[in-house]
């Protein structure tokens, strides 16, 4: 039997009448890249946005490590090892790239941020925060303001600061979206290096990143499930093809 890290059972969402996501059941495989991918309107977020409980489901449940996390707020399950990043970059933009990824590094002790701890408390952390800032390719950026980083490198320091937080299972909202040529491959080199020793679901429109990413893909249609399997498999579904591809939603 497979090991299934995060596992969803026929979650529903509705607003005010209008059923947003409908029955959709997900298992993510531990050690996995796994991506949600459909038209616009397809259900993406608002599946996401329950996933990782900046939602509660109209109906379903959800499971981390087989632990029912349904009722659970977000920085509870945050706590317990699942992470996201968001789609627009939040860093502290007055702040340095080092303080920005040395916050998330204390965040990371628990509840306290440290900030009437002695020099040596602080510079004990340095070590890690130095190796995260390496790990993205901004060492060069470490002590410039994160307020002048291009796009790109302000994406780098966000998944800087998700990794300084040890997840278990790291959740990314459209990782590429914006993005020239350039720092695309940038970013899903990170992301594939981030992804040793975890497990990663995505939302991602960019299909050949979700291509060269992902061990398996949903698709997302009209808020239900269209098909699953790898990128092979999906992409030759005419479902898939006449609702996504065929739609126009490259």
């Amino acid at each position: 039997m497979s090991d299934y890290v995060l596992e969803a059972d026929s979650l529903i969402k509705d607003f005010s009448g209008f059923r947003a996501v409908s029955n959709v059941s997900l298992a993510v495989e531990r050690g996995s890249i796994h991506a949600l991918i459909g038209p616009n309107g397809a259900g993406k977020t608002t599946c996401f946005n329950m996933l990782t409980k900046f939602l509660e489901p109209s109906a379903g449940t959800i499971r981390l490590n087989g632990r029912d996390i349904t009722r659970q707020k977000s920085d509870a399950v945050a706590r317990m090892g699942l992470v996201r990043s968001f789609q627009i970059s939040a860093v502290f933009q007055n702040l340095t790239v080092f303080e920005n990824v040395r916050l998330a590094v204390q965040r990371r002790r628990g509840g306290s941020y440290d900030f009437w701890r002695s020099k040596a408390v602080l510079n004990s952390l340095e070590s890690r925060t130095r190796e995260l800032i390496a790990a993205v390719g901004l060492e060069d950026f470490a002590d410039g303001p994160a307020s002048e980083l291009a796009y790109g490198r302000k994406r780098a320091l966000e998944l800087a600061t998700t990794l300084a937080l040890e997840p278990e299972v790291m959740l990314l909202d459209e990782p590429t979206a914006g993005m020239g040529h350039e720092d695309v491959g940038r970013i899903v080199d990170l992301i594939r290096a981030a992804a040793k020793g975890r497990t990663v679901l995505m939302v991602e429109h960019n299909l050949k990143v979700v291509s060269d990413l992902c061990d398996r893909i949903t698709v997302l249609a009209r808020g239900e499930i269209l098909a699953e399997g790898d990128y092979a498999t999906v992409s030759k579904d005419a479902r898939v093809v006449e609702a996504y591809i065929g739609g126009g939603h490259a």
